[in-house]
């Protein structure tokens, strides 16, 4: 009987993106102890890589955040400690249940969406606003309505505005040219470089070059870099309607387009008929238990998902859940040792973090920007709710990815008859 979760076999299935994975897994010699274990190798650094991303890029997005918010280095540590230990959980069990490679993360488009209501929306708001979000995607996990509930928002709609909330840090990449020209035409360079030279790991390797080119014009402050354990702090939620609107109903809508869909559609490409429902119930219950320290959602990876789920990570797709095994490993000690990473960050230039940031996004926010204009049906009404959300505009104190989507749904209603989206949600499901 096949465990839930693994690749498919080729007898009596139709054909799919992801059969050549079970082809190889079922004609895959047999490996010896020795060698079964030297093998490993590349699937555990698989998932260390996949975390070093993670904390490359997505991480400089909460850093701003936790600036934007003007909390304390001790808040910002438990951010990360929650958002790492989450993570590090949720995939570590889901992987090894479902014996597939379950990389889980925190919310990056969520995060951008997080720095756009700070400082008018406090921490104790946001932290109530994080628990309404994972209980409203634990009960659609629950119920299997996840397709449902998606196809709510148009497809074009909602890539509007996960592109209006992405673009202006993406802008931002380039504003600070202004005060340290060296430094950040420099990391442009170097992404471009790296960008041809070494796609998958051109995050992390840009913030290497700018963390080098920081440190040689004396940019960097390197003094008292040591190892400290997080104390995670508890965060007592408080709940308002602006914050339920304006953070967790988008919360909400960003983490289904933005992260599970897509995040699922790896897993099944790399031939992984991986159940949806325990992969959104156990990250919900994640989210629920470190939304108290700052944690914002926990869900399935949609950007480093890839680099554990394909041949890079093992020739044999039956033993690439221990890349999510890995993974989650390395996420449990960055957690530990979160106030080293919150000291690291704090020593690079604002320049860099925002430069690190904005170029690491330009990959979703062409993805997005993409399907906004492959709306055909409704594509006007995928670029109002871009431009909408991409303004900034607050009104009856709810934030502009709120309006975004309202706007948006109106608009292609008006414009595009009700019938609008419905054709390539359907399409995208399929």
């Amino acid at each position: 009987m096949q465990a839930e979760g693994q690749p498919r076999s080729d007898a009596g299935s139709t054909a799919h993106p992801g059969t050549h994975a079970a082809a190889i897994a079922d004609h895959a010699p047999p490996h010896t102890e020795p060698a079964a274990a030297a093998s490993l190798l590349p699937a555990i650094v698989a998932g260390f890589l996949a975390v070093l991303v993670s904390f490359s890029g997505p991480l400089a997005i909460f850093y701003q955040a936790a600036e934007a918010g003007q909390v304390s280095a001790t808040m910002f540590a438990s951010w990360v400690w929650g958002i790492s230990i989450g993570a590090g959980v949720a995939g570590i069990y889901l992987s090894w249940r479902l014996k597939a490679p379950v990389i889980t993360a925190w919310s990056a488009p969520g995060t951008a969406l997080l720095i756009t209501l700070f400082p008018g929306l406090s921490v104790n708001e946001a932290v109530g606003a994080y628990l309404v979000a994972a209980t409203i995607l634990l009960a659609i996990g629950m119920s299997g309505w996840m397709e449902r509930v998606s196809g709510w928002v148009p497809p074009g709609v909602a890539s509007g505005m996960m592109a209006g909330i992405l673009v202006p840090f993406g802008m931002n990449a380039f504003k600070g040219v202004a005060t340290m020209p060296l430094l950040v035409l420099g990391m442009i360079g170097a992404y471009l470089v790296f960008k041809r030279s070494s796609p998958r790991y051109c995050v992390a390797l840009l913030l290497a070059s700018g963390t080098l080119i920081a440190w040689l014009s004396g940019a960097t402050r390197f003094t008292g870099l040591d190892l400290q354990f997080v104390v995670p702090v508890f965060i007592e939620p408080a709940w308002s309607w602006s914050a339920i609107f304006s953070l967790a109903l988008p919360l909400v809508l960003v983490t289904l387009t933005g992260q599970y869909l897509p995040g699922m559609t790896v897993l099944k490409q790399s031939g992984y008929d991986t159940p949806v429902r325990p992969v959104i119930v156990t990250s919900s219950l994640a989210s629920l238990a470190v939304a108290f320290t700052g944690g914002i959602t926990i869900a399935i990876a949609a950007i480093t998902a890839a680099m554990c789920t394909g041949r890079e990570a093992h020739e044999d797709p039956r033993r690439r859940y221990v890349a999510g095994l890995a993974n989650g490993a390395f996420y449990l000690l960055a957690g530990l040792f979160g106030g080293s990473i919150v000291m690291l960050f704090a020593a690079l230039p604002k320049e860099l973090v925002a430069a690190l940031a904005g170029l690491a996004l330009l990959g979703p926010i062409l993805a997005n920007l993409g399907a906004m204009l492959a709306a055909q049906d409704h594509r006007e009404a995928s670029l109002i709710t871009f431009v909408a959300t991409a303004s900034g505009m607050s009104f009856l104190g709810l934030g502009a990815a709120f309006w975004g989507v309202v706007i948006g749904i109106a608009a292609c209603r008006i414009l595009h008859g009700p019938a609008a989206g419905r054709a390539a949600d359907k399409q995208a499901k399929t």
